[in-house]
């Protein structure tokens, strides 16, 4: 038997796994659908449609409602790496129940948007969202930022720029690149990962109260992760870690909407 050769084969193999999933990454970190969401089901909510021009001149489309009043909290949600903003009404019902008001953010190549995702155009667009609403004449103090998944790596760069309310994350990975690694654990994929979303560090800097959501069986984000993260935040921060909930059906659970509608209503009424 040739040892050599197959030990040659085997290297190129594996050296051209490595290119594949280089070159490929972002096709697995990011499934935006191309259909444009419905916003009809949702229009008697108050939820339109608005352009939002990020810096390299694309124009993105959210959905947004605006609060019924002036004290009113405004909940900025960054959703994960799949589906679109049309994908999240249960959210919608409980965030906008006492009349709050609601951005739903959504991403470049996402649901009928131009361009493609990546890192550093989704936190331009990010801060562009965050842009609109100072120019509505709302005050980053009745901001509440929350970030699903992937959609927490938006929300924690926001929360380290902006002075806002309340910041709250769920299954948080604190870093795309340390999940990557954990789930292509024969590849040296922590390294090659060009989106990194490393928000361990920007998560210092924010001075909200942190909210985080992660379940104790979620094998897309092991919660690991998101506990690494709590641990990391600074004061003043709280968390609901549940036993036996995955990695999307956390809002099943009834005490995680109570919990979410108490955090949103306790960070805008009381001083930062």
């Amino acid at each position: 038997m040739n040892w050599t050769g197959i030990a040659t084969s085997a290297v190129g193999v594996y050296g051209l796994l490595l290119v594949v999933m280089f070159l490929f990454q972002r096709n697995l970190m990011y499934y935006p659908p191309r259909e444009a969401p419905e916003i009809a089901p949702y229009a008697a909510t108050g939820l339109s449609e608005i352009q939002v021009a990020s810096p390299d001149g694309i124009k993105l489309t959210h959905w947004y409602r605006p609060p019924d009043g002036p004290d009113q909290p405004v909940v900025v949600l960054f959703h994960g790496n799949a589906g679109h903003i049309g994908d999240r009404a249960r959210k919608y019902q409980a965030l906008m129940a006492d009349g709050g008001g609601l951005l739903l953010a959504s991403y470049r190549g996402y649901g009928g948007n131009p361009g493609k995702p990546n890192e550093d155009d989704m936190t331009a667009d990010a801060q562009a969202v965050m842009g609109y609403l100072e120019g509505q004449g709302i005050d980053p103090g009745r901001i509440v930022l929350y970030g699903e998944s992937l959609g927490t790596g938006p929300a924690v760069k926001m929360a380290a720029k902006w002075p806002v309310a309340g910041l709250i994350l769920e299954a948080p990975p604190g870093s795309v690149a340390d999940v990557a690694q954990a789930h292509y654990w024969y590849l040296p994929a922590k390294w090659l990962t060009l989106d990194r979303w490393d928000v361990l560090d920007e998560i210092a800097s924010k001075t909200a109260p942190l909210l985080v959501i992660h379940g104790d069986r979620d094998k897309t984000v092991p919660q690991r992760f998101g506990r690494r993260l709590y641990e990391v935040a600074p004061e003043p921060k709280a968390a609901l870690f549940l036993e036996g909930a995955s990695h999307n059906d956390l809002w099943e659970r009834p005490e995680v909407e109570a919990r979410v509608v108490d955090f949103v209503r306790a960070a805008v009424s009381s001083p930062q």
